[in-house]
């Protein structure tokens, strides 16, 4: 199951002037089990700061996060993270930066190579087994970090914009094959972006939130069968809808 529920969250940080910033506030929203939703918003609205809090890393000021039924308060093995950034180990190949998590859970070395083998063939990456991520492209290496999270088998997995740093070629094959990975293997994903577009193309529903503090604007269903042709006249006009009301609504403080 990947059942994920945010009940009332708020968070605050505080200033240098003994104040405190409101980043999110009042959020509440439901994600359903092999569910793929986008969370969509501009800079500053509290889109990372949401997900670290799904996956533990930092806590709440206020409100609750219910993963199947348990309160998340730390990091948990049923989470998995794809950040902005690769986060991969440099002096290890890419089997061995796969296979990492699972070594630290203690797992023997033909089992976890096992594992990581069968994720390393999900993302078309077998013949770059051995090679370092200085030799790989940075669509590759994110395809490595992709692999690295689902081998922990969690049920749900948080990506952090995780191809914003690609060009629009790249981010657009990487976009098809995350999808094909999530068909194969039907994980909850919350999925995070600031890209209309992305959004739309990758998403069964859009939360759009307001800029900071985050709140929930709208709660955007994308009803287009996959696969999404981004020419097509229903996958624009489900884009101006969603600018529309970004544009309308979501601006308002």
């Amino acid at each position: 199951m990947g059942d994920l529920q945010i009940r009332d969250l708020n968070q605050l940080f505080p200033r240098d002037d003994g104040s405190e910033l409101s980043v999110l506030e009042h959020l509440s929203f439901e994600v359903h089990d092999k569910e793929f939703v986008c969370i969509l918003g501009s800079s500053g609205c509290g889109k990372t700061t949401l997900l670290r809090l799904i996956a533990g890393l930092d806590e709440a000021r206020s409100g609750s996060i219910i993963l199947d039924g348990e309160e998340i308060k730390s990091p948990s093995p049923k989470v998995g993270f794809v950040f902005q950034e690769y986060s991969l180990f440099p002096w290890r190949t890419v089997i061995d930066n796969i296979a990492f998590g699972l070594e630290m859970k203690g797992m023997v070395k033909e089992e976890r190579y096992r594992i990581a083998e069968h994720y390393l063939d999900l993302v078309n990456l077998t013949q770059f087994r051995n090679s370092y991520p200085s030799e790989l492209s940075g669509g590759m290496r994110q395809r490595v970090a992709v692999a690295r999270a689902l081998a922990l088998d969690p049920v749900l997995l948080l990506m952090d914009e995780p191809f914003g740093a690609l060009d629009a070629q790249t981010r657009n094959m990487l976009q098809q094959e995350l999808l094909g990975i999530w068909e194969k293997t039907r994980k909850t994903v919350v999925f995070i972006t600031h890209s209309v577009d992305e959004a739309v193309f990758l998403s069964d529903r859009i939360i759009v939130l307001t800029p900071r503090p985050g709140r929930i604007c709208r709660i955007f269903p994308v009803e287009l069968p996959r696969p999404r042709d981004r020419t097509s006249v229903e996958f624009g006009q489900v884009r101006r809808d969603v600018l529309d009301l970004i544009n309308q609504n979501c601006s308002i403080q």
